[in-house]
């Protein structure tokens, strides 16, 4: 097949290795523009952009695609497909019209529920059993067109990290399944009932609010590593926590109750067993504590 690939970060890039290695002949590659990233912010091209390079596939990386020219070059590539992963543009109709047989997204939740830019942090904030992945046929609504097929996977203890790999990697697999025999995935209409929107993460979500209960901020942990991670504040320094359990015991949310950094919250308590202070690597709690003692009440925030 002729297909058109479009997407940015490190999610895409399994999508993108599969296609490759069945056979399809991916005539180009749209990803997001370079970004300044790192301590000399540079501008770095995205995970797709290099993975396409490296297989020798022209990178386009147009800052919008609503520009009449973008549109008249994308349509004159004459793909029999476009296929979508995380790609993070808008696509106009004139786009979603251009390939033969339309534009087919890998979205990283079970739709309808969580339709949006973040439907791993979601589902595992909301404490979801199972979570997957959608392949639907792409329409001017948010995450709204007919679904070809899903995968389920359980969330279990998966950090967000650990579960987007998964469900990049089980995407990528589903989408060259589609693509072998479109016709026996007939599109299937959304429901109405189950729409959830997963709303892109802000960075203040990523503090840690000890008043909730010790379950949901264990999620949060979960849901923010290994980024942006989850964090506390102590005298002024920012730890951020990528591994906790819950432990049964209870005290003044916020404060510790031990020197094994054990933490009250509002119901129950957790305990950080990987924990990064600002400029240094990540170290289990008790690597941190012989470095930084935090002694018991001591209030957190």
């Amino acid at each position: 097949m002729r297909i058109i690939f479009m997407g940015t970060p490190q999610f895409a890039v399994p999508t993108l290795e599969a296609l490759v290695a069945a056979g399809h002949d991916v005539v180009a590659a749209y990803s997001q523009p370079p970004r300044a990233a790192g301590r000399g912010k540079k501008l770095q091209p995205s995970s797709v952009h290099l993975a396409a390079e490296a297989h020798g596939i022209e990178v386009r990386t147009p800052v919008s695609l609503k520009d009449a020219d973008e549109q008249a070059a994308f349509a004159a590539l004459e793909a029999d497909v476009a296929v979508v992963a995380a790609y993070g543009l808008i696509l106009p109709q004139a786009v979603l019209d251009a390939p033969k047989l339309g534009c087919l997204n890998v979205h990283g939740s079970l739709l309808p529920r969580w339709r949006g830019a973040a439907p791993v942090q979601r589902a595992i904030l909301a404490g979801d059993a199972l979570t997957g992945v959608t392949i639907m046929q792409m329409e001017r609504g948010l995450d709204t067109g007919p679904m070809l097929a899903t995968v389920e996977t359980p969330v279990d203890g998966k950090t967000a990290g650990d579960l987007t790999t998964e469900l990049a990697e089980k995407g990528a697999a589903l989408m060259v399944s589609v693509l072998a025999d479109l016709g026996t995935y007939p599109p299937v209409v959304q429901p109405d009932d189950g729409v959830t929107y997963a709303h892109k993460i802000d960075k203040a979500e990523s503090r840690l609010d000890f008043a909730r209960d010790a379950v949901d901020v264990e999620r949060q942990v979960r849901a923010f590593a290994p980024s942006p991670g989850a964090f506390f504040e102590l005298e002024g320094e920012r730890y951020r926590v990528l591994a906790a359990e819950v432990i049964g015991a209870s005290g003044t949310a916020g404060e510790t109750l031990d020197d094994a950094l054990t933490i009250a919250c509002g119901q129950g308590a957790i305990r950080p067993t990987l924990v990064q202070r600002a400029g240094r690597p990540a170290m289990d709690a008790a690597a941190l504590l012989r470095g930084r003692a935090i002694a018991a009440g001591i209030r957190l925030s």
